[in-house]
């Protein structure tokens, strides 16, 4: 029997079947994505380096240019983009899409260990970690507690918290913020300090030892 015929012979079933028709592509319209591009997840690995104390332009001759020297040498390599700061120095290095993102965040490993012997003393050691093009953060953990200081809470979150978070998979980075660490803050005396022959740099090196 062809369509024709059974709309003519039922005509309430071809109506309902229309309707049924109808709905379904209505639905299906809705439920259609609208990209301008396509959805081309590219992995992106970011290396970020602290620097304290350093102005803009030193981290970028001391931190971000050695880096990207070695950087550019990674195979599969898309683009770099840096960025230095006062104190921090951040690179983006994306590849091309197909990737393995634990492959390329390996080999950027590897190359930031080779460069740091060339990097400041001062310098902080640079991290690695995972992030994608269209990445954003999902999750934001609290943690309190009434016994506890921010300086505690702190360092349980460092020590405890973070580390199984950014082994499960999926994670790119996990971050705290709002920590609390201990600081210490020194008020210099010029005229003491000429008198026993010391500058700030002789009490920097003595801080850190």
């Amino acid at each position: 029997m062809k369509i024709s015929e059974l709309s003519i012979d039922r005509p309430v079933m071809a109506t309902v079947m229309s309707l049924l028709i109808l709905v379904a592509g209505g639905a299906s319209f809705l439920g259609l994505p609208l990209r301008e591009y396509p959805d081309v997840d590219v992995p992106v690995v970011s290396a970020e380096t602290r620097y304290p104390g350093a102005s803009p332009e030193t981290v970028e001759a001391t931190v971000t240019e050695p880096l990207e020297q070695v950087l550019y040498g990674i195979e599969g390599v898309r683009s770099i983009r840096s960025a230095s700061s006062f104190g921090v120095s951040s690179i983006n290095v994306e590849f091309y899409a197909g990737r393995d993102l634990d492959v390329a965040a390996t080999d950027v490993s590897n190359a930031v260990q080779r460069a740091l012997g060339e990097l400041p003393e001062e310098a902080k050691r640079p991290v690695v970690f995972k992030t994608r093009a269209n990445s954003f953060p999902v999750m934001l953990t609290q943690l309190s507690g009434e016994n506890f200081s921010p300086v505690d809470l702190t360092d349980i979150a460092d020590r405890v918290v973070r580390p199984p978070l950014q082994v499960i998979p999926g994670v790119a980075q996990a971050m705290i913020s709002g920590a609390r660490r201990y600081a210490m803050r020194l008020w210099l005396d010029p005229a003491r300090m000429a008198a026993r022959g010391v500058d700030a740099f002789d009490v920097q090196r003595a801080v850190q030892q």
